[in-house]
């Protein structure tokens, strides 16, 4: 934990905060603080800056907090992604929150599997907290926007086209003819398959849709490799 994250329901006052739980245990062991060391901290959606421990026990930490930093800025990117397999997932959220994911938009497709969307993973408050573990990391404030979209063909007819216009739209699909681009300087859409990856036909309406396919050499790459490899090279 780089940074202790706060919520607007631990603010006892304007710049004082009262932490229980996992943050409270990080503070004791892996910290190993006491009162009056200084501690990274940030809000929610909002600034970072310092916490100054005025009491550490058992039950509570309470801390003066000054916020006046700003939070690094998200990538321009929509990642649109195949639902992965629920342990990959938690992962994968916590990547993509980690390096600065602006939208992750869950899609089905031919090989996602039913019972991938049962998984408890896609409750609401799991999706938080595993994106509150990548912004913790990263020493970030600001959650990605999660968007769930179980109908294939119904997003990607209706939906797809207005969100790939105008922006770098790119498919992930090993076999292409074009290789991935370095270092992009626009918003960006890119979108990446489930383990065996896209079927034909939804490439096909894929690219209908505007997306470009392109891919990272002869190499396979497991689904969770690939979110941070492409990331990494797009950006």
């Amino acid at each position: 934990m780089n940074l202790l994250l706060l919520d607007t329901d631990d603010f006892v006052a304007e710049d004082q905060v009262v932490l229980r739980g996992r943050r409270l245990q990080h503070l004791h062991e892996v910290h190993q603080a006491s009162a009056g060391d200084h501690v990274r901290v940030g809000q929610i959606d909002g600034l970072m800056g310092s916490g100054a421990l005025l009491e550490l026990t058992a039950d509570q930490a309470r801390l003066h907090v000054q916020l006046d930093q700003s939070p690094p800025a998200k990538l321009p990117l929509t990642l649109l992604l195949a639902m992965p397999r629920p342990k990959m997932f938690r992962r994968i959220l916590q990547h993509c929150a980690t390096l600065g994911v602006d939208e992750l938009i869950l899609l089905n497709s031919y090989r996602v599997e039913k019972s991938f969307w049962q998984t408890p993973f896609l409750q609401p408050a799991n999706i938080r907290e595993n994106l509150l573990l990548g912004l913790e990391q990263a020493r970030d404030t600001r959650l990605p926007t999660v968007r769930i979209e179980k109908r294939f063909k119904p997003f990607v007819e209706d939906h797809l086209p207005a969100l790939s216009s105008d922006i770098l739209s790119l498919l992930a699909h090993p076999g292409s003819a074009t290789a991935c681009p370095r270092d992009v300087q626009q918003p960006t859409l890119l979108a990446i398959g489930p383990e065996g990856g896209w079927i034909p036909y939804e490439v096909e309406k894929l690219q209908a849709a505007g997306l470009q396919p392109v891919h990272l050499g002869d190499r396979i790459l497991r689904v969770e490799t690939a979110v941070t490899a492409l990331i990494g090279r797009l950006f």
